[in-house]
């Protein structure tokens, strides 16, 4: 994927097209190297491990997804009835449930709070991301805010390196209300989210920096949002080069797949895209799996400075790896974030 980078850089899209590289591949690259913001968003690193259905399920379905050190399970939620029984609300789906989340976890990381204000800001952030507001978009996310905010999202941690984690669940009260739109506002999310002390304590503890630019280029993609996610969490602590079987990737990412050949194909064709927005990652495919290599992360491991909301808010201390246990630590910084994008251009 790096040639394809550097064909871009050298020759420009069209000889890019030329060359028969997929159109998805080579419009995600050149979105994510031209976009000159660097903002940084966070994931709780169990959350890179795990993904919610990429279609809709049965309202009464559960989602469960396991990988090698936690598991997942969404439980479906109720909602009230002036009459009659509560009805079934299904369990969040898809790339703009991905992106709810994101927001929810980037505020609480940046503010150091778990009550994360809604309302214009995550209108504003979702614009940056590519999605537009209005008609059926809006249907389309205030859907999936309410099946976020009425579902019981639980981790279970797996092993020795589940981090001590017990059963923790992701918000203590609803995010969202049944109340409308507040006329004139144009807040589609005048509420306020609160996350559950364990899983603010674990975000804080072990948070996954992302680049937005990436996001922002394949923000349509809830396949390609889950892998860049994993690798920008995996790549970057590893020490030598690492097998995953198909097996433990279909268990990770494949669910609601049938069959291995169909999930392959979407996996690589997913994984192609992710690669276009994360030009460091060393990832090589196999019949048994993929391989994975040591690889830079996406954002600059030196320092990951947290953009203030606000001219009244606290700048949040930025994050550091230490490569060694491939943990996160806080340090405090002033200065702007570098992102891989910035590294290659100098």
């Amino acid at each position: 994927m790096g040639n394809l980078h550097d064909l871009i850089e050298s020759q420009g899209k069209t000889r890019a097209l030329q060359t028969g590289a997929d159109r998805r591949e080579v419009e995600a690259a050149v979105a994510y190297m031209s976009d000159e913001d660097a903002d940084v968003g966070f994931l709780y690193s169990g959350w890179c491990q795990a993904s919610l259905p990429h279609k809709r399920l049965a309202d009464d379905a559960e989602w469960q997804i396991r990988s090698d050190y936690i598991n997942m399970l969404v439980q479906p939620g109720l909602r009230t009835t002036e009459t009659g029984p509560a009805q079934r609300v299904g369990v969040p789906y898809g790339s703009r449930a991905r992106l709810i989340m994101m927001y929810v976890q980037s505020e609480a990381h940046k503010t150091r709070s778990r009550e994360v204000n809604l309302g214009r800001s995550m209108n504003q952030w979702l614009q940056r991301m590519g999605v537009p507001l209005g008609g059926k978009s809006n249907t389309t996310i205030k859907d999936q805010a309410e099946r976020i905010s009425r579902c019981s999202f639980t981790f279970d941690g797996k092993g020795v390196k589940s981090g001590n984690i017990a059963r923790m669940t992701i918000f203590d009260r609803a995010i969202f209300t049944d109340s409308g739109d507040i006329a004139g506002q144009g807040n589609l999310f005048p509420q306020v989210a609160m996350l559950s002390e364990q899983f603010f304590a674990q975000l804080s503890a072990h948070p996954v920096p992302l680049d937005e630019a990436a996001v922002r280029a394949i923000s349509n993609s809830s396949m390609a949002l889950d892998i860049y996610a994993w690798l920008s969490y995996r790549l970057h602590v590893l020490k030598v080069v690492t097998p995953v079987s198909w097996v433990a990737l279909k268990a990770q990412f494949g669910g609601g797949f049938e069959h291995m050949r169909t999930f392959r194909a979407h996996f690589l064709e997913n994984l192609r895209l992710a690669l276009a927005v994360y030009r460091d990652a060393k990832v090589e495919g196999s019949p048994q799996g993929l391989q994975l290599f040591p690889s830079r992360p996406p954002i600059s491991p030196t320092r990951i400075a947290a953009k203030p909301l606000s001219e009244a808010t606290v700048p949040a201390p930025a994050v550091t790896y230490d490569e060694s246990e491939g943990r996160v630590h806080d340090i405090l910084v002033s200065l702007k974030p570098t992102t891989s994008r910035e590294q290659h251009a100098n």
